[in-house]
């Protein structure tokens, strides 16, 4: 995918608000095909490779999944990264199993449960984290490719 394309595609989607609309549909109808048919838990990239940033209610949750005080999910399992945030000390997430499931899915931080971000609202915002995905994620690659078609 030629990454340079992608900055013109939506800075010409930038010039007004109904092409940016039409953008986000694109995207979510893209997001909606391929999320359907590919299976997260064939792949799992994401918990092997992306250490994401997690925040106080991340930390409260995950504590009230695990039973601990959130100062020892702190403690155990996080770390304060160069942003000053954070994230997992150990990738893969530590709370990734054997057979790509999430021992904590229901509690997971909440860039987990937005990961690939591709359903979100305002596609423009962040279309260079997606475009970042794609190395990552096939269902951010696919969207991204459907949308350099249409």
């Amino acid at each position: 995918m030629a990454e340079k394309s992608i900055p013109a595609f939506v800075a010409y989607h930038k010039k007004n608000r109904r092409r940016l609309l039409k953008m986000d549909t694109v995207v979510h109808e893209l997001h909606e095909e391929f999320s359907g048919k590919i299976d997260c838990l064939s792949c799992a990239n994401c918990c092997r490779t992306l250490g994401p940033a997690i925040y106080d209610k991340d930390i409260e949750r995950m504590a009230k999944a695990l039973r601990i005080k959130p100062s020892e999910v702190v403690s155990s399992y996080l770390k304060i990264d160069e942003d000053g945030d954070y994230v997992f000390k150990t990738m893969p997430c530590p709370f990734l199993m054997p057979d790509n499931y999430c021992s904590i899915y229901e509690a997971r931080p909440k860039a987990c449960r937005e990961y690939p971000h591709t359903d979100r609202k305002n596609f423009e915002q962040i279309y260079k984290l997606t475009v970042k995905n794609v190395t990552t994620c096939p269902i951010a690659y696919e969207v991204l490719s459907g949308l350099m078609k249409k």
